[in-house]
């Protein structure tokens, strides 16, 4: 047994993370500031021993002992990190200054969950990790973007000045269950549209791709590259390969969910990536015996299930 502390953990992947490291026998410490985490995503852990929910801020230092530390705490949709752009960036700065500086006191392995966001608007597709990335640093989403990188610059030099034994996974869009119902993110917003039959907004022309990879196949990833030997740190691409227009994703959610529907067309918000597509190859390689197994339809049935559930509720 394992005592591990995820930053986030209340957070939509954070409690995914929760749930599967409990099931595998682990004690699990989940530190969130509820800024978009919601406790309804890990209340039915609360009559586990093994598990620890603590109102904690990370841009503030913790000191607690564990074995292993999963940096996931940040907003990650452009609503909530463009919200208080300021705090986005001290979450992901002097968030991982403090949770890096936890690490080298205990001696934890130490995971950053950072983003597909370090490459920008891409002009390399699919993208490698050896790619420096195409962020503009003064534009709308650099809190985040910018935020991401310099947390990865931190963690490498972590590594090289202190010896903490860091991990770098590069996630791209995630889906599933428990994603905020406000977060503005596609997948979201248009389960929501279809569901209580209004337009579906799509911005731009709709040609833009993305690559969705759903929850499970994201929190198996993390997983395997924590037990990866600790000469090996990454960063590492977390996404599923299988491209898809947004156009295609609204007219497939509006025909699995039976809606009504129509497609609105709204302008494209600044610095927006026309494509997003990880190259996988180093993650197929090196985290043993993992790909992305969930396709997307079956993925995004799953995922209507769960706010047609909170609809049913009245919590949407």
């Amino acid at each position: 047994m394992k005592r591990i502390l995820i930053t986030g953990g209340a957070g939509f992947i954070g409690s995914h993370l929760c749930e599967r490291l409990l099931k595998d026998g682990n004690e699990v410490i989940c530190l969130d500031n509820f800024y978009t985490g919601n406790k309804r995503n890990v209340i039915h852990l609360f009559g586990n021993p093994y598990f620890e929910m603590v109102r904690h801020d990370i841009i503030w230092p913790y000191f607690i002992e564990v074995d292993e530390i999963y940096n996931l705490a940040c907003p990650a949709s452009p609503v909530h990190y463009q919200q208080n752009p300021i705090k986005t960036i001290k979450t992901n700065v002097v968030g991982a200054i403090n949770m890096l500086g936890l690490a080298k006191r205990v001696g934890a392995k130490i995971l950053q969950a950072s983003t597909s966001e370090v490459y920008g608007n891409p002009d390399i597709h699919p993208q490698p990790e050896s790619y420096w990335g195409h962020v503009n640093p003064l534009g709308p989403r650099s809190c985040y973007d910018e935020g991401k990188r310099c947390a990865e610059s931190l963690f490498i030099n972590y590594r090289k000045q202190n010896d903490v034994k860091i991990k770098i996974v590069r996630i791209f869009n995630t889906y599933g269950p428990r994603m905020n119902i406000n977060d503005g993110r596609v997948v979201s917003n248009f389960i929501i549209q279809a569901l209580k039959g209004e337009n579906i907004t799509v911005f731009g022309n709709g040609l833009q791709t993305r690559s969705f990879q759903y929850v499970d196949d994201t929190v198996e990833a993390m997983i395997k590259m924590m037990q990866t030997p600790d000469e090996f740190f990454g960063p590492v691409n977390i996404g599923n390969p299988c491209e898809c227009s947004i156009i295609e994703l609204a007219k497939m959610i509006v025909e699995l969910t039976g809606s009504a529907s129509k497609i609105e067309y709204r302008p494209l918000p600044e610095d927006d990536p026309g494509q997003r597509n990880p190259d996988i190859q180093l993650a197929l390689q090196m985290l043993k015996e993992w790909t992305p197994t969930v396709k997307l339809e079956a993925g995004i049935k799953r995922t209507i299930e769960y706010y047609e559930s909170l609809l049913t509720q009245g919590l949407i």
